[in-house]
């Protein structure tokens, strides 16, 4: 078994993997899996992607789990590895044994602290599909300074939580071309399906985890410096309605309480204090040229998140099941029923069997990003001046928790094994400050998630 001896410099050493799938027996993890297979050993795609390993706590599940991704060809021989979370010295010898760990093992906020810090400990690489907010920003508060000592790069949400939304608003805001600049850009997050739309027990417990611990994460922020805020021209934007009906894109709304405002957030408080964003651990002078660019064409807005449904009542329906979190999410016994029956709190969209096979094929999730600003910076400043221009543009794309997310990891995970040097030496940050100069937009439009300019108008007072 190889050390890991931090020399400063992640991408010199020579593993046993690539990378390792913790948690690859869950419901996600099985897809992940799945997923990275299409791209092991596939010289004519220029995958970096040579040797893989599986982990978790099963081994009997994990082979089977295999079996499963690899179907109808036979299972590769990918070796299987106990790992335990309750158990750092097993998480350790993960970290020795490659440069990166594709973390599976959820909810975060229970299981997720021990692997990050083993990662930051010993300079391994860390991504996963966290959408847990209190978790990202404790482990930003608790491992950062550890993680750039040691070379450790930890992104969190790297899965439909939160890559859609941190790249949708880039791709909104880039299309706003001088003298133009938005002052706001709302995401309508619409789910369908052919059959009936059945969501991961592990998103819905998180929910109820979230919603339980909410005074931790507000004690934390308390606890921590003030984030930059970026300037953004104009006034803020107005509270707005409750119940929205947005007509240009034929959809009711809802303020969705989700991690992806928060974590856009994170990025743009970082870029207000890095203009340029972040410089790579051994960037060639095209990419610093790149990532700057990139960057200068990058405008901050004011971002929310809204859920949508074709109709109104299915909005109602979105409405009982939060209400039903809230109130039974905040006490004992409310949480004990909230999990144990979670079909019947959320109506129907969570099970902790998961969605069939066939209804996971079946789904897919649009997100419009309606963006209203100015014509001109000078506009914007004068007054209460409203916006007089709006660019609507859309992220489409696969089932989100299976096959959505799993492309957006894997994918995230090539870029950084085959693009190291380009990415910041360690630290612990959100998707979009670090993949955002990468081509993770252009391959993610390569596998079957598509990013589109819907219209550009003038807006009549």
């Amino acid at each position: 078994m190889e050390s890991n001896q931090d020399d400063g410099s992640p991408s010199s050493h020579r593993h046993r993997f690539d990378l390792i799938i913790l948690g690859a027996s869950g419901f996600t993890g099985k897809y992940v899996v799945k997923e990275a297979l299409r791209f092991l050993n596939t010289p004519s795609s220029s995958s970096p992607l040579i040797s893989i390993a599986l982990a978790g706590r099963n081994p009997a599940k994990l082979t089977h789990t295999l079996q499963w991704a690899s179907h109808p060809n036979p299972p590769p021989p990918l070796p299987i590895l106990t790992a335990d979370t309750t158990d750092p010295s097993s998480l350790r010898s993960l970290c020795s044994q490659t440069s990166l760990i594709l973390n599976c093992v959820g909810p975060f906020r229970l299981l997720g602290d021990p692997v990050v810090a083993a990662c930051a400990d010993t300079g391994c690489d860390y991504l996963d599909i966290c959408g847990e907010p209190e978790f990202m920003e404790r482990m930003e508060a608790n491992y950062h300074a550890r993680a750039a000592e040691t070379g450790s790069l930890v992104v969190s949400a790297c899965g439909f939580d939160s890559v859609p939304a941190e790249l949708g608003l880039m791709f909104n805001s880039r299309q706003w071309v001088g003298p133009a600049v938005p002052n706001r850009v709302e995401a309508y997050v619409s789910l369908e399906s052919e059959r009936r739309i059945v969501g991961n027990f592990a998103t819905y417990e998180s929910a109820v985890l979230g919603v339980a611990n909410a005074s931790k994460l507000q004690e934390l922020r308390r606890s921590r410096p003030r984030r930059a805020r970026p300037v953004i021209p104009g006034p803020p934007p107005a509270k707005g309605e409750t119940i929205e009906n947005q007509k240009k894109i034929g959809l009711w709304a809802v303020k969705l309480p989700s991690a992806d405002s928060i974590v856009v957030r994170r990025t743009l408080s970082i870029l207000t204090e890095n203009r340029h964003g972040l410089p790579g651990l051994n960037e060639s002078s095209d990419m610093v040229e790149k990532r700057e660019a990139f960057w200068s064409s990058v405008k901050p807005a004011h971002f929310g998140v809204k859920i949508g449904s074709k109709s109104l009542l299915g909005i109602l329906r979105i409405i009982a099941v939060g209400i039903f979190i809230g109130l039974f999410g905040s006490i004992g016994f409310g949480r004990w029923l909230l999990l144990k029956f979670p079909s019947v709190f959320s109506l129907g969209w969570f099970s902790k069997k998961g969605p069939s096979e066939e209804e996971v094929e079946s789904a897919s999730f649009k997100m419009w990003f309606v963006g209203h600003g100015f014509s001109s910076e000078s506009l914007a400043s004068q007054g209460n001046t409203k916006p007089d221009t709006e660019i609507i543009t859309r992220v489409m794309g696969p089932e989100i928790g299976y096959l959505t997310t799993p492309i957006i990891l894997i994918q995230s995970a090539l870029i950084l094994l085959s693009q190291r040097n380009n990415l910041p030496k360690g630290g612990v940050y959100p998707p979009g400050i670090i993949f955002g100069p990468t081509d993770l937009q252009e391959r993610l439009q390569q596998n079957g998630i598509s990013f589109d300019i819907i219209s550009k108008s003038t807006i009549s007072s």
